[in-house]
């Protein structure tokens, strides 16, 4: 079993930065997809950005050149820096873990962390 807890969500102005860690506690971290995704009220859960087992990196057009999605093997810790936050970027962001050797044991979810952001 896997679990994810998130944390670093807040009110931040629009422009400003925050940074999301998700902390994963399970077995084999490396072999993981790790993802960052976001639910906005009224709307369904997106993907934001993806990070492969190999360290390959994905992003929703919305938030590309804004965030980055990083990992510290050694730490089991995910993280996603969101710079130049819009009021657009506001929701629930949720992290989540894929084995790519178990694939049918299906995507792991944290409790997700809010992300406010102000105009």
């Amino acid at each position: 079993q896997v679990q994810l807890v998130e944390s670093g969500g807040g009110l931040v102005q629009a422009g400003g930065s925050l940074r999301l860690s998700c902390a994963f506690f399970g077995n084999f971290f490396s072999i993981h997809i790790m993802g960052w995704y976001r639910q906005a009220p009224g709307r369904e859960r997106e993907l934001v950005a993806r990070i492969t087992a190999g360290g390959g990196e994905n992003y929703a057009d919305s938030v590309k050149g804004r965030f980055t999605i990083s990992r510290d093997i050694p730490k089991n810790t995910v993280y996603l820096q969101m710079n130049n936050l819009k009021v657009e970027d506001t929701g629930i962001y949720y992290c989540s873990a894929l084995n790519v050797r178990s694939i049918s044991s299906g995507e792991f979810w944290g409790q997700g962390t809010q992300v406010t952001v102000s105009s």
